[in-house]
């Protein structure tokens, strides 16, 4: 993709801006396996990949599942001075609900679960009549616009790294066991990774802008 010098009087829909540093591209739609890629800052613009919107399809539904598993079994066994006990991540989440703490244990189980459960489902419903070649879904540039605005607010990643550092402090104070919602919880980090790796924005504002005409 090349920047071009006079760009003033081409047509809205033959640009795309770098929304890192806003360069200002002639489009050229690179081909499926390949990535167009601005040369100020080298953000990836368009990533267009074979059969991508299935595979998205599939993460984002194992995601739901879960996700909605996860946040009721156990997450974590504890066990100290002869005795334990073992919690889930809404048991962690909402563990302080007093008071001005209600709201942070609130904002706390959004984050790390309501929020990446949302996006999840929709995406799904924003890609299901794309992958099938059918009209967009009702307010469906509206439902993709919320999935990419509440992106920095999914933080199921962070919440692991905290885990992580949490439980190398109480390793020396206590016996730790990790319950199923655990390692659901790692696999779902890991597929949230692969699908924002896999999702083209750009194929899809314009699979919603421009439907294939049946």
């Amino acid at each position: 993709m090349s920047q071009v010098a006079d760009l003033s009087h081409a047509p809205l829909e033959e640009l795309i801006v770098c929304p890192v540093c806003d360069a200002t591209y002639q489009l050229q739609r690179p081909k499926n396996g390949e990535r167009a890629v601005c040369v100020r800052c080298h953000k990836v613009l368009i990533a267009p990949r074979r059969k991508a919107g299935m595979q998205i399809i599939a993460v984002a539904v194992a995601v739901v599942v879960l996700i909605s598993a996860a946040s009721m079994l156990p997450f974590l066994k504890i066990s100290a001075a002869g005795r334990s006990n073992s919690v889930s991540i809404i048991d962690a989440a909402l563990s302080f609900t007093e008071g001005p703490m209600l709201v942070l244990a609130l904002l706390t189980a959004g984050f790390i679960l309501f929020v990446p459960l949302l996006r999840m489902m929709l995406t799904i419903y924003v890609l299901v009549p794309v992958v099938l070649d059918r009209p967009a879904a009702r307010h469906a540039v509206q439902a993709f616009r919320l999935s990419e605005a509440l992106r920095p607010w999914s933080m199921a990643e962070i919440f692991a790294l905290g885990c992580a550092v949490a439980l190398v402090k109480v390793a020396d104070l206590a016996t730790v066991g990790f319950g199923p919602a655990f390692w659901m919880f790692g696999v779902l980090v890991v597929l949230v990774i692969v699908q924002d790796s896999f999702l083209c924005k750009w194929s899809v504002w314009n699979s919603l802008e421009h439907p294939k005409k049946r």
